[in-house]
């Protein structure tokens, strides 16, 4: 019997991840818990249990009367010496109780004990694993549909993937393996509940970290993300050491490295900028891939005026507006787009223009920080693709 309790006691603790003193224990609760629905009451009974071998032995402490008026709790005299001579009135001794010796209803009530055990550090072992993976990527696979949503299978517990944290037009296939995002883990008496996310912008964080070496080593920094799910995201990128290009790390040779998480994302565009402390730089190059004439930003306000060339406008704005909010998302700014023939008509910006009315670059102005960003190749398609009227102009926040 002790052989067979050691091989499943070690078979639970290798398949389930509970630790062998912990089953021992409950063991232990369950075999006093059975004195108790056998005797009625419990307070005296002790159990010893060898980790090593499982034999286990169980004792009731006994005070020696003269008169017995508690069986549970008393021993006369005459049984007492009978087990060791020396006993005298008063002493305390070990009975021991066999657990052969229980009644169905209490050997039941035992085994109802273990088994919650069991289910609970099972629960707690699962919420562990899982809240340790808390905003971080996994990959899952897709089980069924719970109306319009969707049930991920993790490994060893189901997720759920709610309606409004999927990409729109995204369709999934039973048995389709995904990567998605722990929002949340919560602990219930079920078992973990899990959350997870296909539109969270740290996924993209995320799966930048697992397939750039240097954004995982600490090498280039991602400083901040803006996303649009299933369509753009914005992403400002800083190295730590000026041998390394923060935007090359990412974008990888030949694109290999942005590509394979712009495959997992199911062809959703990645724009990747450089970052900058100065806001206005910040801003030129959020606005990649347009042009920018000239920025003017109001760190206190958080708002900035941007001027670019007339045939840039479109460019800038983007489809829908969407390049335009993405930047004002990125940096924080409300950004305010003008093209250079606006911003002439409107005399705002008439200290950048000269007596002839032409733009005047001044000698320290750095031009060359949006030609350093990697930006979608199909910019300049939508840009063809949409009217540049001279009147157009954007605000973003």
């Amino acid at each position: 019997m002790n052989n067979e309790l050691l091989e499943a006691l070690t078979l639970l603790e290798k398949e389930k991840n509970i630790s062998k003193d912990t089953l021992l224990e409950a063991i232990e609760q369950s075999l006093i818990q059975a004195c108790k629905n056998n005797f009625g009451k419990a307070d005296n009974v002790k159990v010893s249990i060898n980790p090593e071998t499982c034999e286990f032995h169980v004792w009731a402490e006994k005070t020696v009367v003269e008169e017995v008026t508690d069986d549970v709790t008393e021993i006369a005299l005459s049984k007492a010496k009978m087990i060791r001579s020396t006993y005298e009135l008063g002493d305390t001794v070990n009975v021991e109780i066999h657990s052969k010796e229980f009644g169905r209803i209490a050997t039941q009530n035992a085994k109802n004990v273990i088994l919650q055990k069991i289910r609970e550090e099972e629960r707690k072992v699962l919420y562990n694993e899982y809240y340790a993976k808390e905003r971080d990527v996994v990959t899952g696979i897709v089980q069924r549909y719970l109306g319009k949503n969707v049930s991920v299978n993790l490994g060893k517990v189901d997720a759920i993937l709610n309606e409004n944290e999927m990409v729109k037009g995204e369709v999934f296939r039973p048995t389709e393996r995904i990567k998605v995002y722990i929002l949340e883990v919560k602990d219930t008496s079920k078992g973990p509940k899990i959350l997870v996310s296909r539109t969270h912008p740290e996924l993209v964080k995320r799966l930048f970290e697992s397939e750039v070496t240097e954004v995982r080593d600490g090498t280039v920094e991602i400083k901040c993300i803006a996303r649009e799910a299933g369509s753009r995201t914005k992403m400002a990128v800083y190295s730590n050491n000026p041998d390394v290009d923060p935007v090359g790390a990412c974008v990888g040779i030949n694109g290999a490295r942005v590509n394979a998480i712009v495959n997992e994302l199911r062809g959703e565009k990645i724009d990747i900028i450089n970052w900058n402390e100065n806001n206005a730089i910040l801003i030129e190059n959020a606005l990649s891939p347009a042009k920018v004439i000239s920025v003017i930003a109001d760190d206190d306000e958080k708002t900035a005026k941007v001027i670019v060339p007339d045939y840039q406008l479109s460019l800038a704005i983007g489809k829908e507006g969407q390049n335009a909010r993405l930047a004002a998302r990125l940096t924080g700014f409300k950004i305010d787009i003008k093209s250079e023939t606006q911003a002439k008509e409107s005399g705002e910006f008439d200290d950048l223009f000269g007596d002839n009315g032409e733009y005047e670059e001044s000698a320290d102005y750095e031009d060359d920080y949006t030609d350093k960003n990697y930006t979608s190749d199909d910019y300049e398609e939508e840009a063809a693709a949409e009217s540049t009227p001279e009147n157009e102009e954007g605000d973003a926040e």
